[in-house]
């Protein structure tokens, strides 16, 4: 993660439980974090990240290994003992 990037920036209001602006302080106050907003920031990044990633899997999983292996093997001359420098 890129947490110190200087990219354009929006400004939005969003409501949070109390009990989470309290967990999200703690962690400004111990240095995690230089503020509320940084913290909030990361922690959308990596749940994007992470839904990016779930996603990328099921895609993966509708694959047919049997057909992508064929293909894969198809391009790959007989014999050849090791791959070609590029």
């Amino acid at each position: 993660m890129t947490y110190g990037h200087t990219m354009p920036k929006s400004k939005i209001a969003v409501s949070i439980e109390t009990s989470l602006v309290g967990r999200i302080d703690q962690l400004v106050g111990s240095g995690t974090f230089i503020n509320r907003s940084q913290a909030v920031q990361v922690a959308i990044e990596e749940k994007l990240a992470r839904l990016d990633r779930g996603r990328l899997a099921r895609e993966c999983a509708k694959l047919d290994r049997a057909f992508e292996g064929a293909m894969a093997e198809e391009s790959v001359p007989s014999g050849l003992a090791e791959w070609p420098a590029y």
